[in-house]
């Protein structure tokens, strides 16, 4: 299998570096075609997504946000944004303990056992709002979502950049994932 992995990945890298050298509109992003172009996007997604152990959720969430991005045929911005706001979630159930609870609670917890800036703590509450407005990221929706590629990739890098940030800290604090 090793063998087979190698050479997946030599062609992505080989790909991606052709489409970089053509100003191509998309990478390969954790084994799909995604139109996302910067090298440091391409590096929090695939790092949030690729992560195992307690903190595997997550990155489940994270893969599935880039499946719905990645669509060429049918993209699920609304669904794709809600994936990523429940990675976030889920990396905030392990390392605060609570397996029930919504983020607005669990980031208050994980600013205390990780050291989280208040301010930051204050974005990603209001991040989570947005993705709970009358646009209905989250929940039933009235009208159809006007959410865009631009909503849906901004969302997916900064809650894997996010996600990466909170695992460091874990990690400095001595967590264990």
């Amino acid at each position: 299998m090793y063998g087979d992995e190698h050479a997946a990945a030599t062609f992505q890298k080989a790909c991606n570096d052709l489409f970089e050298r053509e100003v191509s509109g998309y990478r390969f992003v954790d084994g799909k075609v995604a139109p996302i172009t910067s090298q440091e996007e391409v590096g929090e997604v695939e790092e949030a997504a690729n992560v195992a152990g307690r903190m595997k959720p997550g990155a489940v969430h994270f893969q599935r946000a880039l499946e719905l991005l990645a669509d060429r045929k049918s993209p699920d911005y609304r669904y794709s944004v809600k994936e990523s706001i429940s990675a976030v979630e889920a990396a905030c159930r392990v390392l605060a303990g609570k397996p029930k609870a919504q983020l607005t609670d669990l980031l208050r917890k994980v600013k205390d056992t990780v050291g989280l800036h208040p301010a930051l703590e204050k974005a990603f509450v209001s991040m989570y709002g947005y993705t709970s407005d009358e646009q209905g990221v989250r929940h039933s929706l009235l009208d159809e979502s006007n959410l865009t590629f631009e909503d849906a990739k901004f969302m997916l890098v900064s809650c894997a950049a996010f996600v990466n940030y909170l695992r460091a800290k874990a990690a400095r604090s001595g967590l264990g994932l």
